[in-house]
């Protein structure tokens, strides 16, 4: 299946940014189109789906008020360390510092991957608790209201 590209006037109109930005962002190598990049004068760009999400992360980033520089390096680590899909991470802004949530744990994006924070996922206390008492005191310990059914 051959994936639909978009035009740079179409993707800058898209992501919500100008057409001068996105040409400087693919030129500086902060984007570059997946499907078709430039190759010299007159000649056109196409984006894929993904190139678009990572373009609206990037714009959302900067409104944000974290300066390119920084989004730069954001970017460079997302793309090492992040293997599913940029748009799904999980980013946490505070001032001039990104942290990304990652599973269990936070991780300071332009302190190069430094810790800061580990998170407790509570999803799973109640079923672990109601599988210890049901397999040291019997199923009658668990509360009638907490039995799944």
């Amino acid at each position: 299946m051959i994936e639909a590209g978009f035009s740079g006037t179409k993707t800058a109109s898209i992501v919500g940014i100008s057409y001068r930005q996105l040409d400087y962002w693919a030129r500086t190598g902060l984007v570059r189109p997946s499907l078709l990049d430039a190759a010299g004068s007159g000649s056109r760009r196409e984006y894929s789906y993904r190139d678009l999400l990572e373009l609206r992360v990037i714009k959302n980033l900067l409104d944000a008020g974290i300066k390119l520089a920084s989004v730069r390096e954001v970017f460079s680590y997302l793309r090492e360390h992040v293997n599913s899909d940029i748009a799904s991470a999980h980013i946490v802004i505070s001032g001039s510092n990104v942290v990304l949530c990652d599973g269990e744990e936070l991780i300071d994006v332009l302190r190069k991957g430094q810790g800061v924070l580990n998170v407790l996922p509570l999803a799973g206390v109640k079923s672990e608790i109601d599988s210890s008492l049901i397999s040291i005191v019997g199923p009658h310990a668990v509360p009638e209201a907490h039995v799944a059914i």
